[in-house]
């Protein structure tokens, strides 16, 4: 398939970390950046729907997974393909590449792969999944929010220069690359625990198999990553203040009536004593 996984496959590693495949940054056509998240709607559609029917094939995963020890070879290969279909996609949208994703799982031919393999699954790490995933999903979270708090620079960028300079490019790969892996092991494609946000150690050049594969950030690009977990901190602050204040400006307006009512009976009271 174009996804690069064998759903029959056998880990001879143990946990297998899931990777993704990007070209090296390169130039980008200027109107398709100026134009691309419009360009994408009808793929953010298709993105929704796949995800709900994601949704509940995990869910029945997740009992199968209990009793089998691992995904049935079926659910395997759905999840499988949704999840490559949703990276390409966000891929795309984070202006990696330029080229346009397919409406469809199997494109051998498009530039943004991923590599997954089918491996047995810990039973005890399946029950409490929702739990052990919440540390990643909060960095998962905080990474995606600071990113998109400043991806309109990067838009900008884009256009002005046709292409995304290396430290932002390797950034924001990072990033992507951690939400394909969080999301592999929130649906348990994976028992391997999302890791190496900021980067993967240095290969020998033989070994190098993509831009991203080995993924290696300088000092420029970890700093970007940081900036996103911190701009996700402070949105996240920033929301809860603002609900927070509006929560109590609600609970203002509705006790000020019982707050008057006593004042209004003891003002009736004495204008009838003066009476």
């Amino acid at each position: 398939m174009a996804t690069g996984w064998d759903p029959r496959a056998a880990s001879e590693a143990g946990e297998w970390l899931p990777v993704l495949d990007i070209p090296a940054a390169a130039r980008q056509r200027r109107w398709t950046v100026l134009l691309r998240w419009l360009l994408l709607l009808p793929q953010f559609v298709v993105v929704c729907l796949l995800s709900v029917a994601a949704f509940f094939v995990t869910i029945a995963g997740w009992f199968a997974a209990l009793f089998l020890g691992r995904l049935p070879d079926a659910v395997f290969s759905f999840l499988g393909s949704v999840l490559v279909y949703r990276t390409r996609v966000g891929v795309s949208s984070m202006l990696l590449v330029d080229r346009y994703p397919p409406f469809s799982f199997s494109a051998p031919d498009h530039p943004v792969q991923i590599e997954l393999r089918a491996t047995p699954l810990n039973r005890l790490a399946v029950l409490f999944r929702l739990i052990l995933m919440i540390p990643a999903a909060i960095i998962n979270n905080l990474a995606q929010a600071g990113w998109f708090a400043i991806g309109w620079i990067f838009w900008l960028i884009g256009i002005v220069l046709g292409r995304l300079p290396a430290p932002v490019f390797a950034a924001t790969a990072a990033v992507a690359r951690y939400q394909m892996r969080f999301t592999a092991y929130a649906t348990m494609l994976t028992p391997a625990y999302p890791k190496r946000l900021f980067g993967d150690e240095p290969v020998p050049q033989e070994a190098v198999r993509s831009g991203t594969r080995p993924l290696l950030l300088d000092t420029t690009a970890k700093v970007l990553v940081v900036l996103f977990l911190l701009l996700g901190v402070c949105g996240h602050i920033v929301s809860g203040v603002v609900d927070y204040g509006d929560d109590d400006e609600m609970n203002d307006d509705r006790m000020a009536p019982a707050a008057l009512t006593p004042r209004v009976q003891s003002c009736a009271i004495g204008s009838a004593r003066c009476s």
